[in-house]
């Protein structure tokens, strides 16, 4: 078939990789000059299946509203004179009751971990190089109530067969010798030595190029300005992608099937067709620093809990992102929530890093309520979705990439994962999921 993706970060690079892999000729249709350049650009760079817990949990509604007029705040809700932002509102106070996250944390880690094996697949097919560190995830605590908190978590992800181990804060500084200095403020942690890290941007530019080499055909500086649609009912499809190409000319693209792959501008583009998806952006911040001295950087990958931040070394960059602002679609840089980073971090390893010129970035993250993303069928029986990955685009992004090219090839996924708009299948006795 002939199949167009819509959207070029990492779950767009993705899905045109698998697609392209099972036979299919491609087009991927992006309005930036490249791969990778916005949501996929500059994120905090972690593999993370073990901390893939929804942010609708039962302790997150008191945290929102103590956060609430905090311009430093981890979370910062600016209210808007927009339905959209209200309703999704609701809907993330519904999933934080202990059953619907429960029942997330399950969806989220399957398709994390069938991510994760996918993504060590891809980087040994292709050798492309993101400055990939396999060393794990360490996750730290400051609060010791947090930490009491977050061992019923932990011991639901070693249930669901990832090993998240809870340690002692003797412990987290073993583990990476440049908290050491913050070793009387530490109170836990918890470890996970099969996660990773890695350059999004470095991998998502990477396949793309290897992706192009094996004949998908990318279509950059092109604005798609609405589906066209014919039929109703279950003969309804979509016939074509109206587009401005990158010569300013209007034209219309043809093809058997279209992924919908735009982050949280797939919002808009899909709800003149009847298709109200549930997805917000919020506005996450990053920071890069030079490192000057190595041995004073972390070499593991941290998230730091109190200040929900994540710190990855990327060769000789230290990344650090986090903090999430849901105000629409602006990507203005909140003065003071850049700031609160830095100071976090040159509080954190103060001789580690040139703090004096960060690069400072602000992306939109598709935030769902549940933090499940939309991977599967919409009721135009050639329109498929992958997206609304939130904040764990980079973690989810090879797998619902390989999940989505076996849904629009006819296939049954590997994995056992509630897919938009399809029933729970039902395994042949031949079936066998990858191991874990």
């Amino acid at each position: 078939m002939k199949v167009i993706v819509l959207g070029a970060g990492i779950i767009g690079t993705a899905s045109a990789w698998f697609l392209q892999k099972a036979g299919h000729e491609v087009i991927v249709i992006e309005r930036q000059p490249g791969a990778a350049q916005e949501t996929s650009f500059a994120n905090g760079c972690q593999i993370s299946v073990s901390h893939a817990e929804p942010w609708a949990n039962p302790a997150a509604p008191m945290k929102v509203l103590k956060w609430l007029g905090k311009e430093d705040a981890p979370l910062l809700y600016r209210f808007r004179p927009e339905w959209l932002q209200w309703k999704w509102g609701m809907h993330f106070l519904r999933e934080c009751t202990p059953g619907r996250t429960a029942y997330n944390i399950r969806q989220i880690v399957a398709i994390a971990e069938y991510s994760r094996q996918t993504l060590q697949s891809v980087r040994a097919e292709t050798g492309v190089d993101y400055d990939c560190l396999t060393r794990g995830i360490l996750h730290f605590y400051t609060n010791q109530k947090d930490f009491e908190e977050s061992l019923p978590a932990a011991k639901l992800m070693r249930d669901l067969g990832c090993q998240r181990d809870s340690i002692d804060a003797d412990a987290v500084v073993r583990i990476e010798p440049a908290l050491a200095r913050m070793r009387d403020k530490i109170v836990g942690g918890d470890f996970t030595a099969t996660d990773e890290s890695g350059d999004i941007y470095k991998f998502t530019t990477g396949l793309a190029q290897k992706a192009q080499e094996a004949g998908v055909n990318f279509q950059f500086n092109t604005t798609i300005t609405r589906l066209l649609t014919e039929g109703t009912g279950a003969a309804a499809r979509i016939t074509g992608v109206e587009i401005i190409n990158a010569n300013g000319r209007h034209e219309v693209l043809r093809a058997d099937a279209f992924v919908l792959a735009m982050g949280s501008f797939s919002v808009p583009l899909v709800k003149p067709l009847g298709i109200d998806l549930m997805i917000y952006p919020g506005k996450g911040y990053s920071a890069t620093y030079p490192v000057i001295n190595p041995t004073l950087a972390p070499s593991v990958s941290l998230t730091d809990d109190g200040y929900k931040l994540v710190v990855s070394r990327l060769g000789d960059r230290l990344r650090v992102a986090g903090t999430c602002e849901l105000n629409g679609y602006t990507r203005e840089l909140n003065t003071t929530r850049c700031e609160a980073i830095t100071r976090r971090t040159r509080e954190l390893f103060p001789d580690a890093c040139n703090y004096d010129q960060p690069e400072y970035w602000t992306g939109l993250r598709p935030l769902t309520p549940s933090n499940v993303p939309y991977i599967g069928k919409t009721r135009f029986s050639n329109l498929f979705l992958n997206t609304g990955h939130g904040t764990l685009g980079w973690t989810m992004g090879c797998g619902s990439g390989r999940a989505i090219a076996d849904i629009v090839s006819g296939r049954i996924p590997e994995l056992d994962f509630a897919f938009t708009g399809m029933p729970r299948p039902v395994r042949p006795a031949s079936f066998k999921p990858l191991p874990a």
